[in-house]
């Protein structure tokens, strides 16, 4: 596909932070950008739950969506009707809402295939991208991930080629925004150097015992990058077990979840949070107008840091 050549799209991109703190391109772009969202709601391994559930997230004020086109984990199709019902009651309008998918190389995929696994890498792309836009019920996607590099060193010919068709589908207007996840710094840095169009954002997995991936916030930070933490919670189980976080929720009467999404969007983090109960919803959003101290952040961040 011609969308997908190399020489497609060769725009030069680079973002800058507005004095609100969000992300916007230059003017000559803008029309290909938004805003960054405050929260995400992840929708991964929900399954027959999927639609119920993305549309109770929108129902109780997320309006931010991540998902992505890889059966094995997601239920992409499901995440569209979701948000098709919540468009359709009147809960939010698409215009209102921030809808994030992402492509999955051959190995992190299952049988359920979304692309021909004899087409090129370039063709493969497209043709999750465009099952994407047909599952989400869109014509266009605010952020395109490419979901981790095909090995854990370096970027390989198969990433560039992902990534230089995801610079095509940017430059014709379909594709907002563009990340990656699950990626290194060094990865990253490669990427930064060699990249058309600059990636928003970076997603991954967030560990406080490296400072909550304190070395890779910086350099997004440095870089006019978006850094979305996934697993807050989930991969960080032991913290909730210490006294600094036990007692800093009893002072605030709050719960050390929200403290820790509290504590995320402070570092300028957009966290993610994949709950499956309403109230929990509710109570992790409460967290985009909850502050903490210098210091309080401070602790949080230092609280497993090895």
């Amino acid at each position: 596909s011609g969308a997908c050549d190399p020489q497609y799209g060769t725009l030069e991109y680079w973002m800058k932070i507005s004095s609100a703190g969000y992300f916007v391109a230059p003017m000559a772009e803008q029309e290909n950008t938004r805003a960054a969202p405050h929260f995400i709601y992840g929708t991964a391994w929900k399954e027959n739950r999927t639609q119920a559930l993305t549309e109770l997230a929108l129902r109780q004020g997320f309006r931010a969506i991540d998902t992505a086109n890889q059966r094995k984990h997601y239920h992409e199709a499901a995440v569209g009707q979701g948000v098709a019902d919540a468009i359709n009651v009147g809960i939010v309008i698409r215009e209102d809402l921030f809808l994030q998918s992402k492509y999955t190389f051959r190995r992190g995929q299952d049988e359920r295939l979304p692309y021909d696994p004899d087409a090129s890498i370039g063709e493969q792309v497209l043709q999750s991208f465009e099952s994407s836009l047909e599952h989400l019920q869109t014509d266009y996607l605010d952020s395109y991930i490419l979901h981790g590099p095909t090995t854990r060193l370096g970027m390989k010919s198969d990433d560039w080629k992902a990534w230089r068709c995801m610079e095509a589908i940017h430059s014709d207007g379909r594709i907002r925004q563009l990340g990656i996840s699950n990626v290194s710094l060094d990865q990253l840095k490669i990427l930064c150097d060699g990249a058309k169009v600059a990636p928003a954002f970076v997603q991954n997995r967030c560990f406080a015992k490296t400072g909550w991936d304190v070395h890779m916030r910086a350099f997004c930070r440095d870089n006019g990058i978006r850094y979305q933490g996934f697993s807050l919670l989930t991969a960080n189980r032991d913290i909730f077990r210490l006294p600094a976080l036990i007692d800093m929720a009893k002072r605030h009467q709050h719960p050390p979840a929200g403290l820790v999404f509290a504590f995320a969007m402070a570092c300028g983090m957009i966290p993610l949070t994949g709950t499956s109960n309403g109230d929990h919803m509710l109570s992790d959003l409460a967290a985009v107008d909850f502050s903490l101290s210098e210091n309080e952040i401070k602790i949080i961040e230092r609280l497993l840091w090895v």
